[in-house]
């Protein structure tokens, strides 16, 4: 039990970072000194209100930090590996859909979106660590443990 918490604690830590890292390509979109974009997230959204790529490269980054976070928290549990790597995205979502209703600033393009960013890239990223296993180690998820 220790694991899977320790393993969802690392998937959503490095998925987290992966999104923080990708939004902070552009220096247009977000005026701060360093500080965690997530500190003044109400300022960003206002001040990107009309910048189209700042939500597209946000939705981008939500499915490869859930792609990524799901591959470390399935790599890191010993069972139900996809459905660790689901859990990421799910928690993904959750947070992206209480920042919607928070936040009123997103476009309705990244609102609908983000459903089908967090889920498939999520599974995605479970059926790779399937894939990996299957491969290199030669047997399925169950047998592994």
């Amino acid at each position: 039990m220790f694991r899977n918490f320790i393993a969802v604690l690392f998937g959503l830590l490095v998925g987290a970072t992966i999104i923080v890292l990708i939004i902070n390509i552009d220096s247009r979109w977000i005026e701060y000194n360093g500080d965690i974009p997530f500190l003044k997230w109400q300022t960003i959204l206002k001040n990107t209100n009309t910048k189209d790529e700042f939500y597209i490269a946000l939705l981008i980054a939500g499915g490869f930090g859930s792609t990524i976070g799901g591959i470390v928290a399935a790599m890191i549990v010993r069972r139900a590996k996809q459905a660790y790597a689901m859990f990421i995205g799910m928690i993904f979502f959750f947070i992206a859909m209480g920042d919607i209703l928070i936040n009123a600033h997103h476009p309705t393009f990244y609102e609908v979106g983000i459903f089908f960013v967090f889920f498939p890239f999520a599974w995605l990223g479970g059926k790779l660590v399937d894939f990996i296993y299957r491969k290199f180690f030669g047997r399925t998820i169950s047998k592994i443990g």
